[in-house]
């Protein structure tokens, strides 16, 4: 391990971006944002409950539900995102 001090200087060239448009930013290495990339989105915890949940029992196939719970922790949450994002998709 190195000693070396790490420098706290920013070697960021902040003049020019701000002089640059947003038609200057190049964004060829940036992934298109589609459903189905921001259905595999993590749910971030810790957030409040939102207060108009409704408590529901849903019948769904066994082995759809194995696949969410084998996802982890917020499964729940997760089906609940990709019903909205259904929702808000077929209005």
């Amino acid at each position: 391990m190195s000693n070396e001090s790490i420098s706290s200087n920013s070697q960021t060239d902040w003049q020019r971006l701000d002089a640059m448009s947003d038609e200057d930013i190049d964004l060829s290495d940036c992934p298109e944002i589609t459903p189905e990339l921001f259905a595999k989105a993590t749910v971030r915890r810790g957030l409040p409950a939102a207060k108009n949940k409704a408590q529901v029992t849903l019948r769904i196939d066994s082995d759809v539900l194995e696949w969410f719970k084998s996802q982890g922790r917020g499964y729940q949450t997760q089906i609940n995102t990709l019903l909205r994002a259904y929702m808000e998709a077929h209005r």
